[in-house]
């Protein structure tokens, strides 16, 4: 027997198949037939099936060269024409590469296979789900999309053993259905191994609500409601997104609410599931000020349960007296915090608090608003001079100039008289409104059943808020969880889910950036390893053959750099999974 090159042409270009054929007599002589067909060999391999074929008898020697073994293999040399040596078929590598490092890293892989069993189905949903995780840290775009370019223009299909053409909307659909009903397992798993990974301590929940809308009537989707929309899109019909993080914003767990909940009906319903899922244990909540009302308070009261929110503005004015007083704390440059009583004889202790960047900010806010309104009603005035209008489309305008300026509403009292038919507007300032203005600028107030914590300790954590909030930008800007394209109720759920298990990537991607003293910079570092690619390098040979090599491209010396320090080692071939 013997290996025999089967020459075809494939747009254009000429390539090398190999065929195991061996001789046998005939009648007529001498006759050749194929054994089997070989495809594309790597020259490794076909060496050793050439071996094989002529003759070996050592049947384990036979199987050792047939598919590869510590033999040193003999060199065999080749003339290529380097004059028309190319590069083909550039795919992405480096950040769906890095993208799976981090899926293995929170052994989110394994999961999802104990999860979501194969079954008789072609392609394992566990992979599939892969490709949705990593699509959307990545490249977040539609399924429509990553089926039809993004998947083929990486090199996922390696990475996940996936041909392309496997990767089809209706697969990565049926995908995330396949997904969704494992949420709460996915955050339990998530939950422990950070916790593992970064040493991280549930002492302290951070919980915010943002919206994002639609494109699209969604008249089968309940959820879907018109709400206060958090991204100027009143337009549309939303949803609510509730989401808990740690004191440095990993991820804990999420749950998503009608787009008309307003945030202080979604407070009990997060304390009492995040409780039911990790057990009710000595945890201090923390929201801002639009997440508490009476009924809420006395709901965490009532189960023992610590909390630091933020407290309205009105509250202020019970506490002029402390404003008027110098013994505040200064915690930093520019801050001042001192603990108060209840006002109204209460338990709770409040913090009142005085920057003075907000000082500025709001003293500037103030001048401009009360310059605003004070041209307004100059030209209100001066059309009524001009002609007669009637007192109540004078009070309109003005109502509507208050309702736009109404940071400094409240300093001008504006009288509309109808004097002989025709409308006339006077106004005077409220000084003592001015000097209240004044001596609140730059103050905000917090309120805490604590009693074993400092007043810097209770502001620290209460500040850290930023963290989720923080949480909700990267999933608008850098995870595109807006708008949402899907309909039906399930698909959204399970989109943002997607979108969940991308943003806990990016975190854990941030913690391993700090840990290695690269300060928090995750979308840095994708972009930078982004740039690594796998090629196809083509070597066309004297005899008309052409050789191709697939390769990892060298990193740069500052993407080796990164790499040194996340502890991670780019593969010089390619890993597949097994199917």
């Amino acid at each position: 027997m013997f290996i025999r090159p089967c020459y075809r042409k494939k747009n254009g270009k000429r390539h090398a198949y190999w065929a195991l054929v061996e001789s046998y007599g005939t009648d007529r002589g001498p006759r050749q037939r194929v054994v089997a067909y070989l495809g594309q060999l790597k020259e490794t391999e076909r060496r050793g099936v050439k071996r094989a074929a002529e003759g070996e008898k050592n049947a384990s020697y036979l199987q050792l060269q047939l598919f590869g073994g510590d033999t040193q293999p003999e060199p065999e040399w080749v003339e290529v024409d380097t004059a028309n040596v190319r590069v083909e078929n550039q795919l992405d590598f480096g950040g769906p590469w890095l993208a799976l490092e981090l899926i293995r890293t929170l052994q989110l892989d394994q999961l999802f296979e104990s999860v979501m069993p194969r079954g008789g189905e072609e392609i394992p949903w566990a992979r599939m789900a892969l490709v949705l995780a990593i699509s959307r840290l990545c490249n977040p775009s539609s399924e429509l999309f990553i089926a039809e370019h993004y998947y083929q223009s990486t090199a996922l299909p390696e990475l996940l053993g996936i041909p392309a053409e496997k990767v089809n909307q209706q697969r990565l659909y049926r995908a995330l259905d396949k997904l969704l009903p494992h949420k709460d397992a996915l955050e339990t798993h998530l939950k422990n191994r950070l916790g593992s990974l970064f040493d991280l301590e549930y002492d302290l929940l951070l919980y915010d609500v943002t919206s994002t809308y639609f494109e699209g009537q969604c008249k089968s989707n309940p959820m879907a409601q018109r709400g206060y929309s958090r991204d100027n899109r009143s337009d549309c019909k939303q949803i609510c997104i509730g989401l808990v993080v740690s004191r440095c914003g990993m991820p804990l767990g999420y749950e998503v609410f009608e787009g008309n909940r307003n945030d202080v009906k979604t407070w009990q319903e997060i304390v009492t599931t995040m409780e039911a899922r990790y057990g009710k244990a000595d945890r201090i909540w923390c929201g801002d000020r639009g997440m508490m009302s009476q009924e809420n308070i006395e709901f965490m009261e009532s189960g023992n349960r610590r909390y630091i929110i933020g407290a309205s503005k009105g509250t202020l004015k019970k506490f002029e007296r402390q404003l008027l007083e110098e013994d505040w704390h200064t915690i930093r440059d520019g801050l001042e915090v001192k603990l108060c009583s209840s006002p109204d004889g209460g338990q709770e202790t409040y913090i009142l608090c005085r920057s003075q960047d907000r000082r500025d900010k709001e003293k500037a806010m103030h001048v401009r608003f009360e310059k605003r309104i004070g041209e307004a009603l100059e030209k209100v005035q001066a059309s009524c001079r001009k002609r007669k209008w009637k007192k109540e489309v004078i009070d309109r305008r003005i109502g509507k100039i208050m309702a736009n300026n109404s940071r400094a509403a409240g300093l001008f009292e504006v009288e509309v008289k109808q004097v002989a038919g025709r409308a006339v507007v006077s106004w005077t300032k409220n000084e003592k409104w001015r000097n209240w203005a004044t001596l609140n600028e730059g103050c905000y107030l917090l309120r805490t059943n604590v009693t074993d914590w400092s007043d810097e300790e209770l502001w620290k954590a209460y500040i850290q808020l930023t963290e989720a909030e923080a949480a909700f930008r990267i999933h608008k800007s850098d995870l595109s969880i807006r708008p949402v394209w899907h309909q039906k109720e399930d698909r959204v759920l399970a989109h943002i889910l997607v979108c969940f298990l991308a943003y806990v990537l990016w975190k854990t991607l941030a913690g391993l950036c700090e840990r290695a003293g690269l300060g928090n910079e995750p979308r840095r570092v994708l972009e930078e390893l982004q740039d690594i690619r796998v090629v196809d390098v083509v070597l066309p040979t004297r005899t008309g053959v052409e050789i191709r090599k697939r390769c990892v491209t060298k990193p740069s010396e500052h993407q080796e750099l990164l790499l040194d320090k996340l502890g991670l080692h780019l593969p010089s071939r390619l890993k597949t999974y097994e199917m």
